[in-house]
């Protein structure tokens, strides 16, 4: 599908670099840039939680560097020859996801930048909000790279599950656009149900009726993770993202995810698209 409203969610006390990245890939794609800045109130401390003077000084103070931060994310985007929005949040820390989810549900796509990727709670209560609980499809930009909606080459991790295919559906106008679009499954195998007789071949030929140059590419997975053989087999072919399913869901305000989905959340060296 075509981006054309994309979410970024930023934190209060996070930088610049986010915001620069969400506007650059909004330039690429024409696409509207919502940004959510978000911060939380302190958790009373103690045996019986109460509402102390220091605890009410630290939320105001929170508040304050909540709304200064938007004022300036405001200013940034102003300077960008984009369309875009800047909110906040202010929320307890166990409703973080669902205000998170409730904003993702009208947006294209969801950004996790740099600096919310190294910001492990805030990181959690996007994946918990937009991805399980809103079901926005999700790019998770790790430091230093170079995130793009124009790649030259895809990489789309194939298990012949829905959410492999929910994950290839959402991504299908900018794998149309890409040189190269490399389906790659690992220690996959053969039945009639699943990947079928020839693993690969039907989400192939699926892909090439929408015009996008498809090589399928099986490997075994020699003692690695699943996680590990992506990650290597994105370099070896100069992939600019990776595609994929993500397996998980949201248990008690807890986000549990799958081994592959987790390695990948936590360790990618390269942009991923995820959906669910």
């Amino acid at each position: 599908m075509s981006f054309k409203t994309i979410l970024a969610v930023v934190g209060a006390s996070h930088g610049d670099e986010d915001l620069r990245i969400a506007a650059d890939l909004c330039g690429q794609a024409g696409a509207h840039l919502s940004v959510l800045v978000t911060a939380w109130a302190p958790e009373p401390m103690g045996r019986y939680p109460t509402m102390t003077p220091a605890w009410v000084e630290q939320r105001d103070r929170s508040m304050q560097a909540l709304q200064e931060r938007v004022g300036q994310a405001r200013d940034l985007l102003g300077r960008r020859e984009i369309s875009s929005d800047v909110d906040s949040v202010y929320s307890e820390v166990a409703a973080a996801d669902y205000d998170i989810g409730e904003r993702s549900i009208y947006c294209d796509l969801l950004l996790i930048g740099p600096d919310a990727f190294a910001d492990a709670d805030l990181k959690r209560q996007v994946l918990g909000g937009g991805l399980l609980q809103a079901g926005r499809p999700l790019l998770l930009i790790p430091p230093g790279t170079k995130p793009t909606l124009q790649p030259k080459t895809v990489l789309l991790a194939w298990d012949s599950r829905a959410q492999s295919a929910r994950a290839a559906r959402e991504a299908l106008e900018m794998m149309s656009k890409a040189e190269s679009v490399r389906v790659t499954m690992v220690d996959p195998t053969a039945s009639l149900r699943g990947s079928g007789d020839e693993p690969g071949a039907d989400v192939a030929a699926y892909l090439a009726r929408h015009g996008i140059n498809v090589t399928v590419d099986t490997l075994p997975s020699g003692g690695k993770t699943v996680a590990q053989v992506l990650q290597q087999h994105a370099v070896d072919v100069s992939a600019d993202i990776i595609v994929m399913g993500a397996y998980g869901h949201s248990r008690l305000r807890e986000s549990i995810f799958g081994g592959v989905t987790r390695s990948m959340l936590d360790e990618t060296k390269l942009p991923v698209l995820m959906a669910r």
